[in-house]
């Protein structure tokens, strides 16, 4: 009998701790910090899900055809050929390549987002709206911080 108590009381202590860890530090959890000269700013938003200032990443007037990398980890996840100017002070895509996120729900702000994180290291780039001017219907808005562009040849 004492020791089904006790064996409850854990199981209850256990459950009210996943409740009250935000999910935000139980996911960071499952990042990997790959790239060791990543800059505060930059693992703020890769690793917290924080957000650049908007009109401040240099990618939004790269013109040059290649492709755009995770900062962390160096996947390739957008062509430039996707990228467009969306007016929002963030590079912006219509299309991301096969595979280079994985996506989950987002609730801060008291609304839904989707939000898109690398798919090899798990880091944070952005959110994934429906309001594209494409064919896909589709906006990537990228932190310009959580991309390195590498121009083709």
């Amino acid at each position: 009998m004492i020791m089904r108590r006790k064996f409850l009381k854990l199981i209850c202590i256990s459950l009210l701790g996943l409740i009250l860890v935000p999910h935000r530090y139980l996911y960071s959890q499952t990042k990997k910090i790959i790239n060791q000269n990543l800059t505060k700013e930059q693992k703020d938003i890769l690793f917290n899900e924080g957000t650049e200032r908007p009109f401040t990443s240099s990618l939004l007037y790269e013109k040059r055809v290649g492709f755009y990398h995770c900062a962390n980890c160096g996947n390739k996840l957008f062509s430039s050929t996707a990228k467009f100017d969306s007016g929002t002070g963030w590079p912006s895509f219509s299309e991301a390549l096969p595979g280079a996120f994985k996506t989950k729900v987002d609730y801060s702000f008291g609304m839904e987002r989707i939000e898109y994180h690398c798919a090899k290291c798990g880091a944070h780039h952005g959110h994934v709206f429906n309001d594209g001017p494409s064919k896909t219907g589709k906006r990537f808005c990228n932190n310009g911080l959580c991309l390195i562009f590498i121009p083709s040849e």
